[in-house]
């Protein structure tokens, strides 16, 4: 929300350190985004004075304009309004002035003639929406005089993040209400008188209002206001409008997005005649959509609307999308004479699902969905007709026709100040308490226990439910940052790190020091990535969609963390970064039919893209491939001392999205961990990246399950080794996992080692559809010297039982 200081200092005083008080803010829980200094829009825009004035010699609607600007010579402009004379004063943009819609002022020759500067409108400087002409200032204006100078809109606007839970907030005198409290300083509330015209009809035999279902608007009220003229705003509630961020269109709209930025009450004014039946009654029905009803709305998009949304109504026809939009076909236009103003409090959640399945989020539905309070509904509207009758001329009819179906009664809640005092850890005194609270706008009374206040939250505080909630509010505005740091009381109290802490501080030291950068990516993701992906989605459950996603391209939670690293590598490579090496441990989500909330699982995955560095002067580094996610897998296997590693080779149908050969589901024992591999390049291109890409994804609680915090102690040997070597001449489908395995179980307690160490192929020397896979193994007794004996009978038993097991045979 726009804050104008200039606006706000109206109702309360505004500290003149401007750096403290937003500091201030910060720490109460307003947090400021921004701050603007409007008056610097209008850098290089000062009044002029038409000196002389005459006809373009090459057009017939254009003039040629000297101009003083209060500089050592008078500048020339050619001008094409039909309204510009000598003798008048205007405001003059002059050469390097930046205009709003960032229209830069350049000199320029226009049919011929040179021009150095632009005589504005007020739709030109974004004042208003007139451009039917030069705006014609005041004779009293004095010449140079910077514009912002002269109409006093040099201020200072915040830019606040209200948090959702803070409706009263939104508004002038909300904040005006939050400064108070803040600075204990007292508050001038808006005050507004109305008049009525005791002569003309009553409301009531004008309007008549039903309301369909409570539950969608609790309170509906309307005025009627006659003989008004719809027309430009007087500068100060154009100014007012402007400053908080709206455009002025005219005086009647003007005054509702007045009062909805002064006190945070939505309206909207229809032209009475255009909903008047032939009784010469306005009969409004506040009811749901049918399915498939159409309606126009403001901004002239036809709309096809569902029974979920609330519109208002007359009997034939939708006028209105209730709290967020008004319809084309009832709106104010410059004939309108007589208004109905409309002011209600509409529900939250309809209003906003309407406003997001439509995509119409508008300052009033923004505050629809966070919550109007409909006890003051009738006051502010009051105030929108007395000011409506003021800048437009018009007379306000008698009486209000006012439906209130459901009424919010403030919360009654004690509040005990010792017990206070102890949870905050600071000794708060009562008078405080009370000061702050009633600041607040709660109703504050003793009770017949001194140590408890009768405290009566406002209706306009929704969040204020619980007695904790007001030790909250208490605590805040007295100042969180004057408690003093205290140790929690209590015996033996002492904080330990749970096993799976350890486990993620040890995969993060690993997968750094393998050479991968953390990175965190969204949960949210699209319902299609696991297709792109080419990743089956069996064992993951059905996705989790999203009520209120932010957006389209995120209206699930993910089921796999590669997609968003994918797009990761996309974003690199595209901005010319192409060695990409990212993990991430983080969660995916997955819901089973018939189950009321979905399951969450922690996942670590990592992608690798390029090489592991640059090209030097004599060695270009080789590009990662499978191997290398393997690598980085057994290094987290090896400092978690996951018992029994083994890597399996997956089929194309078991990982398509994998490249074939290259993928392999990882193991501890019998229990699956995740899967390694390069990823296919049809999976790599739908997200936009280069292939080759590498990726692991691993179950972080599995692989906690299997790690083994203490190892086996194993002694420095002390008696020598053995090295023999053998090379096994096998089918092309046994694999270097398969002959290990039958090594491993036939060397028994002697055979400490195997590495591979050759692999060769040729069809004459081994023959056709085989492989030659050469090892080193390495004999060893942990108790004695092996004598050649014992290590020949051992070569030989575990010879014998590779090649029974596998077909193989040894190569001479």
């Amino acid at each position: 929300m726009k804050v104008s200081l200039k606006w706000l200092s109206e109702y309360v005083d505004v500290p003149s350190d401007l750096k403290a008080f937003c500091d201030r803010l910060d720490l109460t829980g307003t947090g400021v985004e921004a701050v603007e200094k409007t008056g610097e829009a209008f850098d290089g825009v000062v009044v002029g004075y038409v000196e002389t004035c005459e006809q373009h010699p090459d057009s017939d609607h254009m003039h040629v304009v000297s101009v003083n600007v209060g500089a050592d010579e008078p500048v020339q402009i050619v001008c094409g309004a039909p309204n510009i004379a000598a003798g008048i004063k205007v405001p003059v943009a002059t050469v390097g002035a930046v205009l709003p819609g960032d229209l830069k002022i350049k000199k320029s020759k226009l049919r011929g003639v040179a021009s150095c500067g632009m005589c504005c409108s007020q739709r030109e400087l974004g004042m208003g929406n007139n451009h039917d002409g030069i705006w014609v200032l005041p004779e009293d204006a004095v010449v140079g005089t910077p514009i912002a100078e002269y109409l006093k809109l040099s201020d200072t606007v915040l830019d606040l993040e209200i948090t959702p839970n803070r409706p009263d907030c939104l508004s002038m005198a909300g904040m005006a209400r939050e400064v108070g409290a803040m600075y204990r300083t007292d508050v001038a509330y808006p005050q507004g008188e109305l008049v009525e015209d005791a002569t003309a009809t009553p409301t009531s035999g004008q309007v008549s209002i039903e309301i369909a279902d409570a539950s969608r608007c609790c309170r509906y009220t309307a005025r009627v206001i006659r003989d008004v003229q719809v027309g430009p705003s007087p500068d100060w509630l154009a100014e007012r409008v402007t400053a908080a961020g709206a455009r002025s269109i005219n005086n009647i709209v003007d005054v509702t997005n007045y009062i909805l930025f002064l006190l945070g009450q939505p309206l909207h004014t229809f032209d009475f005649d255009k909903l008047a039946g032939a009784d010469g009654m306005a009969h409004i029905i506040v009811r749901p959509a049918a399915e498939g009803e159409k309606l126009t709305t403001l901004d002239g998009e036809a709309r096809e609307l569902t029974p979920d949304m609330t519109v208002i109504a007359t009997p034939d026809r939708a006028v209105a999308l209730a709290g967020v939009m008004g319809g084309l076909d009832s709106e104010v236009t410059d004939g309108t004479t007589t208004v109905l103003l409309e002011a209600a409090a509409f529900n939250r959640a309809h209003t906003s699902r309407t406003s997001r399945n439509l995509g119409l989020i508008s300052e009033a539905s923004m505050r629809y969905e966070r919550g109007v309070d409909d006890n003051p509904v009738a006051l502010n509207a009051d105030m929108a007709a007395a000011l409506i009758a003021e800048v437009a001329g018009g007379t306000v009819c008698p009486g209000m026709v006012d439906v209130w179906l459901e009424k919010t009664e403030p919360v009654d809640l004690a509040f005990r100040v010792p017990r206070f005092c102890a949870m905050m850890g600071a000794d708060i005194p009562r008078a405080d308490v009370v000061d702050i609270l009633e600041r607040l706008g709660c109703q504050v009374s003793d009770t017949a226990d001194a140590d408890v206040l009768d405290v009566v939250a406002p209706t306009f505080r929704p969040d204020l439910e619980r007695e904790i909630d007001l030790y909250e509010e208490v605590l805040r505005l007295w100042g969180m940052d004057r408690v003093p740091a205290t140790l929690p009381g209590g015996r033996g109290r002492f904080g330990v790190r749970s096993e799976l802490e350890h486990v993620m501080d040890t995969i993060n030291k690993t997968m750094c020091a393998s050479g991968l950068n953390e990175t965190m990516t969204y949960s949210f993701a699209e319902p299609g990535d696991l297709d792109r992906l080419r990743m089956s989605a069996e064992g993951l459950g059905q996705p989790v969609e999203l009520i209120n996603p932010l957006n389209a391209d995120q209206s699930v939670m993910r089921q796999s963390i590669v997609p968003g690293l994918l797009r990761s590598v996309a974003y690199n490579q595209s901005r010319g970064v192409k060695n990409v090496q990212l993990y991430e441990a983080g969660a995916v989500f997955f819901a089973h039919e018939g189950k009321k909330e979905p399951k969450e699982r922690r996942r670590l995955a990592g992608v690798l893209a390029g090489a592991m560095g640059d090209a030097g002067w004599n060695a270009a580094p080789a590009p990662f491939d499978f191997f290398d996610g393997k690598g980085a897998v057994e290094n987290l296997a090896r400092e978690l001392a996951l018992p029994k590693l083994r890597f399996k080779a997956l089929a194309a149908d078991e990982a398509p999205h994998l490249q074939p050969g290259r993928a392999a589901a990882v193991l501890s024992g019998g229990v699956e961990l995740g899967w390694v591999g390069e990823l296919h390049p049809l999976a790599v291109d739908a997200f936009d990246a280069d292939a080759p890409v590498v990726a692991f994804e691993l179950d972080v609680e599995a692989l906690a399950r299997a790690a083994r915090p203490a190892r086996d102690y194993v002694d420095v040997p002390t008696f020598p080794a053995v090295s023999m070597d053998v090379a096994f001449v096998v089918d092309e489908g046994v694999t270097h996992e398969r002959l290990v395995q039958c090594m491993t179980s036939a060397g028994g307690k002697l055979l400490e080692d195997v590495r591979l160490f050759d692999v060769y192929r040729d069809e004459a020397r081994v023959g056709a559809g085989k492989k030659s896979m050469a090892y080193a193994l390495t004999y060893r007794a942990a108790d004695r010297t092996l004598t050649s004996e014992e290590v020949d009978k051992a070569h030989e038993r575990l010879i014998k039982k590779v090649s029974a097991a596998t077909g193989a045979e040894v190569r001479g």
